[in-house]
């Protein structure tokens, strides 16, 4: 009589599967006292050496068959895994690492001090964690918990002790988690030091898919052997059940696992099965991409998962019910997202180019194999993101075409450049100065991201994919009326502005970027030239002076700092010295002298304001009289006026940073100046102050680099200059900048040039680029250089 179909799928599960000819099976084990074991429901494999013996159980089992012989082989296997406790007493036992008595925690948790968990005797073995009822002859053991290269354990924890008055040990298996406790320190780090021990003397686990993948790569020149292990082996096909436990081995477990920020995750084992539940979803969604975003980003956060979602990719996508339909397109989709953003480990990548290649093989014409050959592409540039890719990339990815990214340059219109998944910042910027002329000018560009907080370079190295993601995720958290975050084409090392032609896209770009260091502060002056200057401004713009020409906003016109600085300063009123007079302050404060206070300070508020539009009042008709004054200036001489006044500045062509002087030359502990940057030299200026306390050219410098992630220190002769900045990057780079471009500039005058942190690199960049790669991705936290004998600076300063 045959066996019905669901007596024969269980019967299958206890006696197996074969793999190429490779017996597995599971043997039955009885264990005492608490009802521990339970069914098995993963594709796990227990594995002691190269040829052990073997312990598996499948969720998706193939029909195997052979008989009783293979059963009396795995039961076999499985004594000589786990050695059978006999009857002698247990402190006689020769296999025992180390024993003692331990608390250990039956159900739920040490909530509270005063309820105390059982005590138990427990002993550590090469194979397993055992407890038992005493340490007595012949003392009935009530569990044991086997020990595979899998398992875990948790060192103790400060605040458990805090709470318990305990200091607890938990050892994770496969399917049951210890968690002991003792009351000394010492006896748990004890503990903990065996138990890990003996998991890191265990042979590493393997899956059957890691066995298959292995046989796939052995045999993929056997066409006919590789169709009977995917006719065999349903693991490696497409599947409409869910997923009960991983594809590929992870510890047990929670090893703080945790992604930084808002998101939580549980252990790596169940995140697996979530994403493939998530995986299976995308065949009906209408809209897949945030399912696809939300996929990438567990896998940005835990890269562990990566060869796990490859693996279930490869998977869904191997003989599917319907080749080519939606939902398996979906899967393709996703599997192109992947390549562009994350490199998988080298056996899986070496089973993902064969399935691609079998994929393109049986569907040469399909849309299919459309995807295979571009993931393929993809796969040989792909070297790690910074971020999952935007909502507008996974459309692209989708339809594999390339984005179209907005690049914005002062004083010209806005270009749009094509890029991919693996442009960089460089080869953008390289492209920009091509297509705006610019390959012969001496002066270095590069990208900027601006937002509404801060302007800050691009390096060179960064993918633009990476920044169109932080600009959709600031576009998210940003108010309506703020800015929307962009990049800018712009000046970054200013090497030579006197020989810059007034005709030229470069001096737009020059004026441009003159006029944003006025507004910003940086070009201290007299409020006359400030006002001269936003006459000038007026002039670029619309020619003569006209009331029905467009006006463009005051602050966009003339330092908003300025205009605050005529205000009176708010008035302090001095802390009360003694505690009851602190009292009486705050009860008033907190009753109807608090209103009236807030009523005060509204009211003080509204004549500031009031007092503000005054001056500005005042200073935007003195802008517009000498606006008048400028009759017949066309636009060339006036922007040509505007940069001459800036050049008059004897800083201007540096880069000024914000930073606070630990030690500065004036001799004061502690103040707030700043860093000029230049193509000669570094200044300390005080802000506002037109000249600088300081200047030495680079001949002087010895050393510099970044203390840590807030502090920058320049040696200069017989001093230290510690600078607390949270532009550390920035600064080391341009420095390098600088130090590169003198490098190529003049040649060495002798044949052994000294040492310096630039003429470390070979390579010499495109002209007209930020020859350095971004400071966070390539460049030494530290460099230092010395003048050539001989070598003048050329810098007033250090004559």
């Amino acid at each position: 009589m045959p066996f019905p179909g669901g007596l024969w799928w269980l019967l299958c599960c206890r006696q197996g599967f074969t793999l190429l000819r490779r017996d597995y099976g599971e043997a039955d084990r009885e264990a005492d006292g608490e009802a521990e074991e339970e069914e098995e429901a993963s594709f796990e494999l227990r594995a002691q050496g190269d040829q052990g013996s073997l312990e598996v159980s499948l969720s998706q089992p193939t029909r195997s068959s052979s008989g009783s012989e293979r059963s009396l082989l795995v039961a076999e296997e499985m004594r000589s895994l786990i050695v059978e406790k006999g009857p002698e007493p247990v402190e006689d036992d020769p296999d025992a690492l180390i024993k003692g008595w331990l608390q250990r925690e039956v159900r739920g948790g040490v909530k509270t001090p005063w309820i105390r968990p059982r005590k138990y005797w427990f002993v550590l073995t090469p194979d397993s964690l055992d407890y038992y009822s005493s340490n007595e002859k012949g003392a009935r053991r009530l569990g044991s918990l086997v020990l595979t290269s899998l398992c875990s354990v948790l060192w103790p924890d400060k605040q458990t002790y805090k709470e318990t008055g305990y200091w607890s040990v938990t050892v994770f298996g496969r399917k049951h988690c210890y968690r002991l406790y003792t009351e000394r320190l010492k006896e748990a780090v004890r503990w903990v030091c065996a138990v890990q021990k003996v998991i890191d003397s265990k042979a590493p686990v393997q899956t059957p898919t890691q066995l298959l993948m292995r046989d796939v790569e052995e045999h993929c020149g056997s066409p006919e052997v590789l169709e009977q292990i995917y006719r065999c082996n349903p693991i490696l096909r497409y599947t409409s059940s869910p997923l009960y436990a991983p594809l590929l081995p992870f510890p047990y477990g929670s090893l703080d696992q945790s992604a930084p920020g808002p998101r939580s995750y549980t252990t790596l084992r169940d995140e697996a099965v979530k994403l493939f539940n998530s995986l299976q979803q995308l065949e009906s969604e209408r809209d897949p991409v945030p399912l696809m975003q939300g996929v990438l980003q567990t896998c940005l956060d835990l890269p562990p998962l990566v060869d796990e979602i490859y693996c279930q990719l490869v998977k869904q996508t191997t003989e599917p019910p319907a080749p080519g339909g939606q939902g398996d397109l979906h899967y393709w989709q996703l599997l192109t997202c992947m390549s562009c953003t994350f490199l998988p480990s080298p056996p899986v990548l070496r089973f993902l180019r064969f399935h691609l290649d079998r994929t393109e093989s049986r569907f040469p014409t399909s849309e299919m194999a459309k995807y295979a050959c571009f993931i393929r592409e993809a796969l040989g540039k792909t070297k790690g993101r910074e971020c999952v890719p935007s909502l507008e990339e996974i459309l692209v990815l989708m339809r594999r075409q390339e984005m179209i990214c907005t690049v914005h340059c002062p004083g010209a219109p806005a270009c749009s450049v094509a890029i991919s998944s693996h442009t960089t910042a460089q080869e953008v910027a390289q492209e920009l100065v091509s297509r705006l002329g610019l390959s012969q000018s001496p002066n270095l560009f590069a990208l900027y991201e601006q937002s509404r907080r801060r302007e800050h370079p691009v390096g060179s190295a960064t993918l633009l994919a990476d920044v169109l993601t932080r600009f959709e995720n600031l576009a998210g958290e940003e108010r309506e009326q703020d800015p929307p975050c962009r990049l800018c084409f712009k000046h970054y090392g200013f090497l030579d502005t006197d020989n810059v032609p007034r005709e030229s896209l470069e001096f737009a770009l020059l004026f441009e970027q003159a006029h944003e260091m006025v507004l910003r502060g940086y070009v201290p002056t007299s409020e006359e030239t400030l006002q001269t200057l936003a006459a000038l401004r007026l002039q670029s713009l619309n020619s003569d002076f006209s009331t029905h020409a467009p006006f463009p906003r005051l602050e966009e016109l003339f330092p908003p700092h300025v205009l605050h600085a005529r205000l009176p300063a708010p008035r302090h009123r001095p802390p009360a010295k003694c505690r009851g007079a602190r009292l009486r302050a705050g009860l008033l404060a907190g009753g109807l002298w608090g209103q009236a206070l807030a009523k005060q300070r509204a009211e003080r508020d509204q004549r500031l304001r009031g007092r503000l539009r005054e001056e500005g009042a005042s200073t935007m008709a003195a802008i517009l009289e000498k606006w008048k004054l400028l009759q017949g200036m066309g636009r060339p001489e006036a922007m040509a006026a505007y940069v001459a006044l800036v050049r008059e500045w004897p800083g201007f062509g540096s880069t000024l940073f914000d930073v606070d002087v630990r030690a500065s030359p004036v001799g004061a502990a502690r103040q707030r100046l700043w860093l000029g940057i230049g193509a000669k030299a570094v200044s300390l200026y005080k802000p506002g102050e037109p000249e600088p306390l300081d200047s030495f050219c680079y001949g002087r410098i010895s050393s510099f680099g970044a203390s840590d992630s807030s502090t920058f220190h320049i040696s200069v002769e017989d001093r230290d200059l510690l600078f607390e900045t949270s532009q550390v990057e920035e600064i080391a780079q341009l420095l390098n900048t600088y130090l590169t471009s003198a490098a190529t500039r003049q040649p060495a005058l002798s044949p052994e040039p000294a040492p310096s942190p630039a003429a470390s690199d070979p390579s010499v960049p495109p002209r007209g680029l930020c020859p350095a790669a971004g400071p966070w991705q390539q460049q030494p936290p530290v460099g230092s250089f010395h003048s050539q004998p001989g070598a003048q600076c050329g810098h007033a300063g250090c004559s």
